[in-house]
């Protein structure tokens, strides 16, 4: 029986076929990738489309922002009962005089191009928002494929620890039957596969969760099935991961430091234009006259507003140069932020990284080597059965471990690609 248990102690530290994540019929159902929920979630996700929508909206009142507006025409009917001779009338051939202007307003010089530049501005930023938002879904997207790696290995390295623990068990029945072992050893084993079996309700109910929140940002139904997750990609190799070379391309790509540096930008032309309003704007108009049947007049006009309102302006003038400050002082802060992300999630990657080479170089070795000796002693009667179910625990603690960081440095990785607004 012995060959029979360490055979299933190699199969669940990951050193045979069996442990391997197989490659189904679902091969190319969503959810195998990360990559397939990608691609699934830029066509499918809500929140993204409405964000687009939203650039598409803003790039358009960019083109309007710059028109003129539309001219204006007036007609005047001057002396319609010709001085009491005749009844009222309407008829521009009937009354004593018709004017009629066609006028165009007209800004002061300069004004609708910082009207235009201050849309397209916000047009930029709008769609530096609508790839914000997508760099935070697919962060999102694949912390949770990462997660959902993590519960499908943990749920199968429970699965197959619940089968050494039946083997185990047997072990024990066989030595109590021939009066080497006592009968805690048979209970101890049964309470241990208890404590799986409740492990793999928890996993499982986990698991429906997660598969509920990740088909929400699919927009899917919440209990709609997806495929096993494949194993992990590779993580960067640690030269891609240079602190300084990520802070600089964060700096030139972050989406949010764009939306922030479009919006100072945009807060600089609204000052301009603001100090552009002490000039008044223009109303220009031409037209003819008509008396009976024919024009016999043309006149052309020119009309301005008086910026009288001083006060007003001048508080106008205040409020842009506040605007423009607290725009400065939100980019400030949200380098600062995205800056403060990036350290953190480095220092995560690499703990991860650490961790998980310690618990496949030494923690797993020890762990086999342990549980070898602890099965062997129990075998000849030298070492108690408590023993071995530590030496068990302390095999899966080390699997657990290493899977814990596989996944760890996943999600770290999906933060610091969100930061960037691109994959490394």
């Amino acid at each position: 029986m012995r060959p029979t248990i360490v055979l299933a102690l190699l199969s669940v530290l990951g050193l045979t076929p069996g442990a391997a994540l197989c490659a189904s019929a679902d091969d190319g159902a969503i959810g195998r990738t990360a990559a397939s929920l990608l691609a699934f979630a830029r066509e499918r996700n809500p929140e993204y489309a409405a964000m687009r929508s939203e650039a598409d909206a803003a790039r358009e009142r960019a083109t309007a922002a710059g028109s003129l507006a539309d001219p204006k025409f007036r007609m005047e009917l001057r002396d319609i009962t010709r001085s009491g001779e005749q009844n009222a009338t309407l008829s521009p051939s009937g009354v004593g005089s018709t004017r009629y202007l066609l006028s165009q307003d007209l800004p002061w010089f300069g004004k609708r191009d910082l009207q235009r530049e201050i849309a397209e501005l916000e047009a930029e930023g709008a769609t530096g928002k609508a790839r914000g938002n997508w760099s935070d879904i697919a962060a999102r997207i694949k912390a949770a494929h990462a997660q959902r790696h993590y519960l499908y290995r943990n749920e199968r390295l429970t699965r197959e620890l619940l089968d050494l623990s039946l083997r185990l068990e047997k072990v024990a029945q066989a030595r109590y039957a021939g009066g080497l072992a006592a009968q805690q050893d048979v209970i101890l084993a049964q309470v241990e596969q208890t404590d799986l079996r409740s492990e793999l309700l928890q996993l499982e109910n986990e698991s429906r969760q997660l598969n509920a929140r990740l088909n929400s940002l699919l927009a899917r139904p919440s209990t709609a099935e997806l495929a096993t997750p494949a194993e992990l990609p590779p993580l960067p190799a640690a030269a891609r991961l240079d602190p300084a070379t990520l802070e600089e391309r964060v700096r030139t790509r972050n989406p949010l430091l764009f939306s922030e540096e479009t919006r100072v930008r945009a807060a600089e032309k609204s000052r301009a234009l603001a100090y552009r309003n002490r000039y008044p704007d223009f109303t220009v108009g031409f037209g003819p006259i008509q008396y009976q049947n024919s024009v016999k007049e043309w006149e052309v006009m020119i009309e301005l507003n008086i910026p009288l309102q001083q006060s007003a302006r001048r508080a106008q003038e205040r409020e842009s140069e506040a605007m423009l400050s607290a725009a400065r002082s939100r980019q400030e802060a949200a380098a600062n932020q995205v800056l403060a992300e990036l350290a953190e999630n480095l220092a995560g990657i690499e703990a991860a990284r650490r961790i998980e080479t310690l618990a496949r170089g030494t923690l797993l070795p020890q762990a086999e080597l342990s549980f070898r000796s602890a099965l062997a002693g129990y075998e000849n009667g030298k070492v108690d059965f408590v023993t071995l179910l530590e030496a068990q625990r302390q095999m899966r603690q080390a699997r657990q471990r290493q899977i814990k960081a596989q996944s760890e440095a996943q999600v770290r990785l999906a933060e610091i690609e969100r930061l960037l607004g691109e994959d490394l």
